[in-house]
């Protein structure tokens, strides 16, 4: 038992009882410092564990169901989960077990329940890496599965929970899509994104330091180059952080206004600007309450971001889809008040990162009744590298995370383009 692997482990468990107990976005708990202590290559493993064991939570609770009569508390809960984890991807079992036993001994109320982690553990520590190829894909919490599967059927909601577990590898988009250092990076996707599927540190990859790409997944990629920014053109992104989505609207030659409501994520988009070496106007401001007149809009609306549980398996398990009905109304309010936005005969790019179709297919629905003279634009979505099966019968896009599955997946998105009469 290591210093550095037990600072891992704890770090990783006090984000189990955050997200499960807590039903806090992993996300948030990282911005908030929770990891903060620890060093840097601890941090990282922390969150690695602790996204696996969300990831295979499922299959976690079945073989520790074998030997458990009722569950137990908790913190107690996710430790054995963490623990069944890492022995069922090969961990020496010595270390583990002893490891989680210390743990879930230090505890203050639950320290007297380490005699049983230590027993299920060490009848789990054969029996795990054998039974864990065996084990189906986790199923998605019935308050997701259930619309999805309504949706789009019970075939394509297993292969997107296939998806989920595979999890998700790093794509980057280029300032540059001609720069020669891609083909070092990775492999170059039809879409032109790149690729890479160990990373590693991303920090230390060539080109971060001097702003030649940035992070972002294939599908994020695309919604820009649905808009297809035009050098000189006024275009307004709004809800701009992290700023990938700016990023490649500057690097295309756009004059940028972006919008986010927040000062923090703000910060992300003046960072990334820096690294790259592009430049934007950026204002910290409510969305519905941005004025002007723009060429053209980048509306990535605030969703319920379940098209990125394969990157985000805290998603399912922080979230219960009670925040949608909300969500949807925002969305809808924030078509709206873009449409008053645009010059006439401009576009507007509306895109989620969703698989629920009430904030993709229907909100595009509903915006044609309500807006005068809105037209889908049928020839934006039909790109180079763009699958047909993406394009929908109202040529709009429709990705699903099981899109791609012999190249390592893509994010869930949906994206339309509405024209403005002149």
């Amino acid at each position: 038992m290591t210093e550095r692997a037990t600072a891992a482990r704890r770090a990783a468990l006090h984000l189990l009882d955050a997200v499960l107990g807590d039903h806090r976005l992993m996300s948030e708990c990282l911005s908030a410092g929770m990891l903060d202590r620890i060093d840097a290559p601890d941090r990282a493993r922390a969150q690695r564990l602790a996204q696996e064991v969300l990831r295979n939570l499922d299959r976690c609770d079945r073989l520790l169901a074998r030997h458990l009569r009722k569950n137990p508390p908790l913190h107690v809960h996710n430790a054995l989960r963490l623990g069944v984890l890492e022995l069922a991807q090969g961990q020496a079992a010595h270390g583990v077990v002893s490891d989680i036993v210390t743990l879930v001994g230090g505890h203050k109320r639950h320290g007297a329940l380490k005699g049983l982690v230590n027993a299920v553990l060490r009848k789990l520590a054969d029996e795990a890496p054998a039974e864990w190829p065996r084990l189906r894909a986790p199923h998605l919490p019935n308050w997701l599965r259930r619309p999805l599967r309504d949706a789009w059927g019970a075939e394509a909601v297993a292969a997107m929970e296939a998806a989920h577990l595979a999890g998700a590898p790093l794509d980057l988009t280029l300032k540059d899509p001609g720069d020669p250092l891609a083909d070092t990076l990775g492999d170059r996707l039809p879409t032109g994104s790149i690729r890479l599927r160990d990373a590693g540190a991303v920090t230390a990859l060539p080109g971060f330091a001097d702003g030649r790409w940035w992070v972002q997944d294939a599908a994020a990629a695309l919604p820009v180059r649905v808009l297809a920014p035009q050098p000189g053109e006024r275009i307004l992104d709004l809800c701009a952080a992290p700023g990938g989505k700016t990023m490649q609207l500057v690097a295309a030659g756009a004059q940028v206004v972006a919008v986010d409501s927040s000062d923090t994520r703000m910060a992300r988009v003046r960072d990334n600007l820096a690294r790259t070496g592009l430049s934007a106007e950026l204002r910290v401001a409510d969305a519905l309450e941005e004025t002007g007149q723009y060429d053209a809009i980048l509306l990535d609306a605030p969703c319920s971001a379940t098209g990125t549980i394969r990157r985000h398996p805290d998603l399912p398990h922080a979230k219960d889809g009670s925040e949608f009905g909300a969500l949807i109304d925002l969305q809808a309010a924030m078509i709206d008040h873009a449409w008053t936005l645009l010059q006439p005969g401009g576009r507007m790019v509306f895109c989620t990162c969703s698989i629920l179709p009430d904030e993709g297919e229907a909100q595009i629905d509903d915006a044609l009744d309500r807006l005068p003279g809105a037209m889908i634009d049928t020839a934006a979505v039909r790109l180079p590298g763009v699958d047909p099966d993406w394009i929908t019968p109202e040529s709009t896009l429709r990705i699903l995370p099981s899109a791609w599955d012999d190249r390592g997946g893509i994010d869930g998105f949906f994206i339309a383009c509405l024209k403005k009469p002149g």
